[in-house]
């Protein structure tokens, strides 16, 4: 166990397998005490006694984060369990239907929405009332595919994950005001289940399907990186990135917070646009007189009611 804070309580979605599952155990390892919720309960027990061995307490609840009043009551009882949640990490989600959007059932492209965004939005609802009330609080929330580029076959995915990052960048402009960070991270490509529907979908996955083939065969990026950036944005370290998207494969996140100190009205591991009429808008106050075409822009690499509960202990 790491001492080097007192235990936090961390809540992670999604935290039976794959990204979650890793994202739990970091913090686990860090010595905080965890609330792992997840739709399989089994698999939820089983990380959570895994956690266990590093001397920490693992409450385990069984809910669909696409239900708002399951997403409530699993909160209420780690509330009531441990006082207060120090930590979301909003992972759960699903890939939906894959295909072009014509071809898509309505009720899965609805519910994949359902799922990864409205599920996100339910649990810091759920959450950020005892944040604010203790004026203190991290939120992170995990995006990915198709959130800075378009991602054909994959639409409600891609649209559900660009959203969480807008979501992201807003209600962190909300809560600022009472020492609130959200932020979200894009894991990179992540060998987990959400490869099964894009193999199973063959030709319909359009280019991915070869992708994903060889990803199968040699290994995607480590879902340990995804749990590295988590520690990182909940640590002291990170106290001035908020509203930020941050890749936890491509971006020098180490020393994003830096430049944040320097910059913290800047636009870095945001969704903006990039044909020059915000710049324009931003540099015309500025200057003596508006420029007759816009400016150059610099591109380059981003910078970077439940099925049961259970509290198991050390």
């Amino acid at each position: 166990m790491n001492n080097q804070h007192s235990p936090r309580v961390v809540l992670v979605t999604g935290a039976g397998r794959g990204i979650g599952e890793a994202i739990a155990m970091a913090f686990a390892r860090a010595g905080d005490n965890l609330v792992l919720v997840s739709r399989t309960f089994p698999e939820l027990v089983r990380v959570a006694k895994q956690a266990c061995a590093y001397g920490v307490e693992a409450l385990a609840l069984g809910a669909n984060v696409a239900n708002y009043y399951e997403v409530r009551h699993a909160v209420k009882v780690a509330i009531a369990r441990f006082g207060h949640i120090d930590v979301l990490v909003n992972n759960a989600g699903i890939c939906g239907p894959v295909g072009p959007l014509a071809d898509n059932n309505p009720c899965e492209w609805v519910d994949t929405i359902l799922n990864n965004l409205a599920g996100t939005a339910f649990c810091m609802q759920a959450v950020l009332p005892y944040m604010i009330q203790r004026r203190q609080g991290i939120i992170i929330n995990i995006s990915g595919g198709g959130a800075v580029r378009p991602r054909p076959c994959f639409s409600s995915y891609a649209a559900s994950k660009a959203a969480v990052v807008r979501l992201t960048e807003t209600v962190a402009a909300e809560v600022l005001q009472y020492n609130i960070r959200i932020n979200a991270i894009a894991p990179g490509i992540v060998n987990t289940r959400m490869l099964e529907p894009i193999l199973a979908a063959g030709k319909k996955a359009g280019p991915e399907f070869t992708s994903a083939r060889q990803q199968q065969l040699c290994g995607g990026h480590s879902a340990k990186d995804a749990a590295a950036l988590a520690l990182f944005l909940a640590s002291p370290a990170a106290s001035s990135i908020t509203g930020r998207l941050i890749s936890a494969v491509w971006d020098e996140w180490h020393s994003i917070a830096d430049v944040l100190r320097g910059e913290p009205g800047s636009s870095i591991c945001t969704l903006r646009r990039i044909d020059g009429r915000e710049f324009l808008e931003q540099a015309r106050p500025r200057a003596v007189s508006a420029p007759q075409s816009a400016p150059s822009i610099k591109s380059g690499r981003e910078f970077g009611l439940p099925t049961g509960s259970r509290s198991i202990g050390p």
